[in-house]
């Protein structure tokens, strides 16, 4: 494991001036996890995972609905990461292309701010999951989760919005590196939690060990500092890891308790929503979906590859929304506590496509986009495009 803490920069001192594919067989205070089967229903079965919830915490009904209220934006190109601006507009990465857009939530209009260098896209690999500082009204810094030459990295870019279009991002700073990288299994996936701390998510690679060796940070979650350090409290001491045993971690959020979950991609049999807890080893290779192993934490939901190849998910009052690659849909896990209370729902199976990043847009909707570009889809006039959805 390589850990670059870089000295602070040119971009991070005018910064400071200034004011933070999916693949299944895809074409090829943290929670505690565990648990038994309770239930079935369109290819996903729900998990009745421990600890129990307290009993003042409530449960959402058993069935939802979902309605698309509207196209944001279309003609999209590859997007991977999506990043809410604090204004209302949207900042979307290109996996292929390496830039970073912003749509304008009211218009749809797309302004390049530039493109991040050093991104070598392969693959599953390129310009993958964005996000803003927990700093970001005074120190406008963008993360960015990527494939380089060699490595998977996170840099952080200071983005001025006076400068022209296409020339708007500074210069990466590497804050972490030394990810392992392959043509598949990249992870990608990155978010500040609610104790401001950077979480990323990350795929094995396509060699299957790395996930069960704690000293690598293929097939992890990770937790570090916004500059890139191990943070305060981790279970492993001097480590980034958090959890380990992931074969290809793809979503994360957070619910009102501020405990993390985590979506991660199966190989030929189960894909897998689970509660994350730290140290907390989640199996793979040794375990795909649930297991009588109690060395390993079960997930939560699990699904047949067919019907998910989950990607983005976000909790919005008391459900985990989840984005299906080869699935083509969108899946509804009530929760209760760390478990499900009711078994997964499906929604708008196959009429959007390919269906890659789920985030939280205030209320009771939320902002999905669709990955039909990414090389394993089937891409249609206007495609990819940025969808606004009211659930329930």
């Amino acid at each position: 494991m390589i850990v670059q803490r870089r000295a602070v920069s040119a971009v991070l001192a005018a910064a400071a001036l200034l004011l933070t594919a999916g693949c299944s067989s895809d074409g090829g205070g943290p929670p505690g996890g565990g648990g038994t089967a309770s239930g079935a229903a369109s290819g996903g079965t729900a998990s009745t995972a421990s600890p129990s919830p307290s009993p003042s915490e409530s449960t959402p009904p058993a069935k939802g609905s979902v309605k698309v209220l509207r196209t944001v934006a279309e003609g999209l190109t590859t997007p991977w990461g999506l990043a809410p601006l604090p204004g209302g507009d949207l900042l979307v990465s290109s996996r292929d292309d390496g830039t970073i857009v912003r749509v304008d939530e009211k218009t749809g209009k797309k302004t390049v701010l530039g493109q991040v260098s050093g991104v070598s896209p392969e693959g599953e690999g390129g310009l993958l999951g964005i996000a803003l500082s927990p700093d970001y009204a005074s120190d406008h810094m963008i993360y960015a989760y990527f494939t380089s030459a060699s490595d998977n990295r996170i840099v952080r870019v200071l983005y001025d919005e006076k400068k022209p279009a296409g020339e708007q991002l500074g210069a990466p700073d590497t804050i972490f590196r030394g990810i392992p990288k392959g043509v598949i299994h990249n992870g990608g996936r990155i978010a500040f939690g609610p104790d401001k701390m950077l979480y990323a998510g990350t795929g094995e690679s396509g060699e299957r060990g790395l996930a069960q060796d704690k000293k690598s940070l293929g097939g992890k979650i990770l937790r570090m500092t916004p500059e890139g350090e191990p943070a305060p409290g981790n279970p492993f001491p001097g480590s980034v890891v958090y959890s380990y045993g992931h074969r290809n971690v793809q979503g994360l959020a957070w619910d009102d308790k501020q405990r993390l979950f985590a979506s991660e991609f199966g190989q030929d049999t189960w894909d897998e929503l689970n509660a994350i807890k730290p140290g907390g080893n989640y199996g793979w290779p040794d375990a795909e979906g649930r297991s009588s192993d109690p060395a390993f934490q079960n997930p939560i939901a699990q699904w047949h590859t067919d019907d998910a190849s989950p990607s983005g998910i976000a909790y919005v009052d008391g459900v985990i929304w989840m984005a299906g690659l080869k699935g083509e849909r969108l899946w509804r896990i009530p929760l209760n506590g760390t478990k499900a209370s009711a078994a997964p729902q499906a929604f708008l199976t196959g009429k959007y496509g390919r269906l890659r990043t789920v985030a939280a847009a205030g209320g009771d909707t939320i902002w999905l986009t669709t990955s039909n570009t990414d090389g394993r889809g089937t891409p249609k006039k206007g495609d990819d495009r940025i969808l606004e959805v009211r659930v329930r």
